[in-house]
C-alpha cells in the first residue's frame, strides 16, 4: 500500500516580511498534519522586503520553536526546484479572501506544470486573522502603529529590540 501524504513533508513557501497570527495559524495547523512541515522563506528581491532574509529567518525560527516538526528555510530560484531537493509533494497556501484565489490559482497550476507530482493545499486562516496580511503589517510599523495583535509575541520582541525607528 503506498503512503499517505501524512507520512510525507509539505512546503510553506512565502516571503514572511514579518510573520503574521495568520502565517502561524496555517503552520500549527498544517504541521499537525504532515510528519514534517518546511517553511520555505524567498529571499524575493522582487518585492523589496522590509526585512532581510536573515532577520525573516530569525522571526519565523522564533516563531515556530515550539514545533518539533518545522524546519525553517531560505529559497531563491523556484519552489517546484526546493520541493524535488527536499522530497516532497506537498505545498501549503494560504487563502484569505477571493481576491488571494486568482494569483494562487494559477501559481498552483503553473507550479504543476513544471512537475505533474506536486500537489498545492489551500488552508484558509482562522476567522480573526483572516484581515492581517504581511503588507498591513508593513504599513502599520511604518507609520509606528501596534502590531502586537497581529504577530506573534516573538515578532513584536524581535522587532523591538532591532530599535530601528522605521520599524518599531
Amino acid at each position: 500500500m503506498g503512503t499517505t501524504m501524512l507520512e510525507h513533508g509539505a512546503i510553506y513557501p512565502g516571503t514572511f516580511d514579518p510573520i503574521t497570527n495568520g502565517h502561524l495559524d496555517i503552520i500549527e495547523r498544517a504541521s499537525a498534519l504532515f510528519g514534517h512541515l518546511i517553511v520555505a522563506i524567498a529571499k524575493s528581491k522582487a518585492k523589496s522586503p522590509m526585512f532581510s532574509l536573515e532577520e525573516r529567518l530569525e522571526m519565523m525560527r522564533l516563531s515556530t520553536a515550539h514545533l518539533a516538526r518545522v524546519e525553517c528555510v531560505g529559497f531563491e530560484g523556484l519552489l517546484v526546484d526546493l520541493a524535488q531537493q527536499k522530497g516532497t509533494r506537498y505545498i501549503i497556501r494560504g487563502l484569505r479572501a477571493l481576491s488571494d484565489f486568482e494569483f494562487e490559482f494559477q501559481m498552483g497550476y503553473a507550479n504543476k506544470s513544471l512537475n505533474p507530482q506536486l500537489e498545492t493545499l489551500y488552508f484558509m486562516p482562522a476567522l480573526q486573522n483572516t484581515f492581517i496580511s504581511a503588507s498591513v503589517v508593513r504599513s502599520i510599523l511604518a507609520h509606528k502603529g501596534q502590531i502586537n495583535h497581529l504577530v506573534p509575541p516573538s515578532v513584536v520582541e524581535f522587532i523591538q529590540k532591532r530599535g530601528d525607528v522605521d520599524r518599531a
